[in-house]
């Protein structure tokens, strides 16, 4: 199944929800690996290569 690419804004967001105490840090965690942080991350990297 093909995800969508990662959007940095709603990474961000759910980021903040974590630090205003919105979202229990292990939510946080699985929104952020659902919502493609870590292909966002390694497409950074692949690009400073």
């Amino acid at each position: 199944m093909d995800r969508p690419p990662p959007d940095p804004k709603k990474l961000l967001s759910q980021w903040e929800e974590w630090e205003t105490g919105e979202t229990p840090p292990g939510r946080v965690m699985s929104n952020l690996k659902t919502g493609g942080l870590p292909d966002l991350l390694r497409s950074l990297i692949e690009d400073e290569s």
